[in-house]
Formats: C-alpha cells, sequence, structure tokens
C-alpha cells in the first residue's frame, strides 16, 4: 500500500514536513510513505493553461495522486487558512472534477503550526476542499500547536499527539482498505 505524503508548507525546515517524516514511522508494515515534494514547481492555476500536456509539475502530481492508494496532507495555516501553493496544486488536480484522480480515494488531513492551535482553521479548511474534490476525508486529524516544542528532529516527541497521529494514519489505513474491498466487489 502506498500513501502519497504531501506537505502544504514550502520551507526547508517545515514542522509539517516532520510530521509527514513522523506519521511514516507509524504506517503497518507492508504501507509506505511516498513523499512529494515539489510543490514549489506547480505553476499558478489558469484554465487557459489547462490543456494536453499539463505543465510537467502538474501531470507529475496527478500521476503521483493516481498511483497512490491514499494521501497524507500535513497544512500549516497561513491568515487562519490554507496555503496559498497548497490550494492551487489541488485546484489544478481537481480538474475534471468527474474523474481527478483524487475521487474516491481516502484522504487524510493533520497539521502543525507555530502558534497554539496547529493549524486547526486550516485542516478544517482542507478538509472542506478535499471532499469537493470527491476524496474520502478521513474524520480523524492532529493539531501540533507549538511545534518547535514538539519535534526533535523529525521525531514528534509529545507521546498524546504521537497517539494521535497513530489513530489518523490508522483510520487512513482502513478506509483504504475498505475503498479496496469495494472497488473489488464492484
Amino acid at each position: 500500500m502506498k500513501v502519497l505524503a504531501l506537505s502544504g508548507s514550502l520551507r526547508r525546515d517545515s514542522y509539517n514536513t516532520k510530521l509527514l517524516h513522523a506519521a511514516a514511522r507509524l504506517l503497518p508494515d507492508g504501507a509506505e510513505l511516498e513523499p512529494w515534494d515539489r510543490l514549489k514547481e506547480v505553476p499558478p492555476y489558469d484554465e487557459d493553461d489547462d490543456v494536453e500536456p499539463a505543465p510537467a509539475a502538474v501531470a507529475a502530481l496527478r500521476a503521483a495522486i493516481a498511483g497512490a492508494d491514499a494521501l497524507l496532507v500535513a497544512t500549516p495555516e497561513y491568515n487562519s487558512s490554507i496555503p496559498g501553493q497548497l490550494k492551487n496544486a489541488l485546484d489544478w488536480v481537481s480538474r475534471p472534477l468527474a474523474k481527478n484522480p483524487l475521487r474516491g480515494k481516502p484522504v487524510a488531513v493533520v497539521g502543525a503550526s507555530t502558534g497554539a492551535f496547529g493549524a486547526v482553521w486550516s485542516q478544517g479548511e482542507l478538509r472542506k476542499v478535499l471532499a469537493a474534490m470527491g476524496g474520502r476525508v478521513v474524520e480523524a486529524g492532529v493539531a501540533v500547536g507549538h511545534a518547535p516544542m514538539r519535534f526533535e528532529g523529525d521525531h514528534l516527541v509529545d507521546t498524546e499527539l504521537r497517539e494521535q497521529l497513530a489513530e489518523v494514519v490508522a483510520a487512513l489505513v482502513s478506509g483504504t482498505a475498505v475503498g479496496a474491498a469495494s472497488r473489488v466487489a464492484a
């Protein structure tokens, strides 16, 4: 099982990228987390440019999502919402809506921020966007507030937060298994 990991932060030492590394250590045997780190390369969405062939980074992101069994997104919070570059990339992925690569795919959202609330508003906004795109959004989440104090390297040292992250990962993996079983039955 392949879980594609997408960090909404472009920063080199991003806490959200560290959160994805922490999630990778919680995956069950047989599952792998594949990071997609080309977010910065995705051009601004313009319907006039949404033609075949798609821009290289857009085609790569669409293919990565299509080739994954599930998607795990870690988002920071910028001005109480989703970072622009992440939202822009999802706008590209969402086209065409009826057959975008995220449609019907399990997706989970987590987030970290330097503030007290752990990007809860951006996580809520992101869940709404992903559901509108047709993703099967996992309800469980984790909000890592005061992120500089919660990590040593890319290890999440807060036991309670690590347990919450494990629950998110388990729900995502479980949702992937349910989705696979329903596709086989169809």
